[in-house]
C-alpha cells in the first residue's frame, strides 16, 4: 500500500508495473496469436512435472509403499476421497476421479510457478487458460446432464421444483442466466482474477522497495523494511491462495458435476 501511494516515477517518482510486465514478449514469435509464450512453456512443463512424478510413485506398487510411493497415493486419495466422493456421491462418483485428479493438480503446479523464484508467474494469470479449462467444465456437466436426464435435463436445470407457476416467469429466466451464462464466466474468473491480483501485488510491493531503497532519504530507506515485511506476508498468502484456487476449481467441478447427475432430485 506504501507503494501504491507513491506517485510516478519518471519524475523522480515512483510508477507501479503493469499487467503488461507481468505477461512477457513470446519466445518464439509463431505457434499463436502472440507467438508462443512463458506461459505456454509452463504449461507443457506442467504437463511433463504431474506425469513424471505420478508415473514414478505408481512404479513399483508396493504393499508397504515408499515415501514416493506414499506422496502419489495420499495426493490421488486426496481428490479421488475428498472432493470426488464427498461430493458427488459413493455411487457415482469413481467414472469422474480422472478428471478431479487431472483439474486439481493440473491447476495446482500452474499457480505454484507463481512462487518459485526466478519463474514467478502463474500460468493462470493470463485469462485464456482459465478460459479453456472452465468451457472444458461446462460442456463436461451439460453433456453428463443430458446423457443422464435427456433433453428435460435443461427443464430440471431452470425449473425449480414446488415454485407456484405464476413465480416461473421470473424464476426461470434467472436460473438460465445463473446456471448456463454467469457459472462458467464467474468459474473461470475466480481463478484467473486472484492469480493475476495476488502476483501484482507481490509485484507492486517488490517495485516499491526498489524505490525506497534508491532514495536519499533515510525515513524513506527505512520504510523499504516495513514494505518488505509486507511483501513477504503477502507472499505467504499468494502461496496459500494458489493451493486453495487449485481445490475451489476442482470442488465446484464436481458440484457442477453432482448437480448434473442427480437434477431430477434436487
Amino acid at each position: 500500500m506504501i507503494a501504491l501511494a507513491l506517485p510516478a516515477q519518471n519524475s523522480g517518482e515512483f510508477t507501479p508495473p503493469g499487467i503488461e510486465e507481468m505477461h512477457l514478449p513470446a519466445i518464439l514469435p509463431w505457434g499463436a496469436a502472440d507467438g508462443f509464450s512463458k506461459q505456454m512453456l509452463l504449461v507443457i512443463l506442467s504437463v511433463v512435472i504431474i506425469a513424471t512424478f505420478f508415473v514414478l510413485a505408481a512404479r513399483k506398487q508396493q504393499l508397504v509403499p515408499g515415501k514416493l510411493q506414499f506422496a502419489g497415493e495420499a495426493a490421488y486419495g486426496f481428490v479421488r476421497n475428498s472432493i470426488a466422493k464427498d461430493i458427488i456421491g459413493g455411487r457415482d462418483f469413481i467414472k469422474y476421479v480422472p478428471l478431479l485428479f487431472s483439474l486439481f493438480f493440473f491447476i495446482l503446479v500452474n499457480n505454484i510457478y507463481g512462487a518459485i523464484p526466478l519463474i514467478q508467474l502463474p500460468s493462470f494469470s493470463h485469462v485464456g487458460g482459465a478460459y479453456v479449462l472452465a468451457a472444458i467444465v461446462y460442456v463436461t456437466w451439460i453433456g453428463i446432464g443430458i446423457k443422464k436426464n435427456g433433453l428435460r435435463y435443461f427443464k430440471l436445470a431452470t425449473v425449480p421444483s414446488g415454485v407456484p407457476v405464476y413465480i416461473l416467469p421470473i424464476v426461470i429466466p434467472i436460473e438460465i442466466i445463473s446456471n448456463f451464462l454467469v457459472r462458467p464466466v464467474t468459474h473461470s474468473l475466480r481463478l484467473f482474477a486472484t492469480m493475476l491480483a495476488g502476483h501484482l501485488i507481490v509485484m507492486i510491493a517488490g517495485s516499491g522497495i526498489e524505490y525506497l531503497v534508491m532514495q536519499e532519504n533515510v525515513l524513506l530507506k527505512g520504510t523499504s523494511v516495513l514494505v518488505l515485511a509486507g511483501a513477504i506476508a503477502m507472499y505467504m498468502l499468494e502461496a496459500l491462495i494458489m493451493a486453495l484456487q487449485a481445490y475451489v476449481f476442482t470442488l465446484l467441478t464436481a458440484i457442477y458435476i453432482e448437480g448434473a447427475l442427480h437434477a431430477d432430485s434436487h
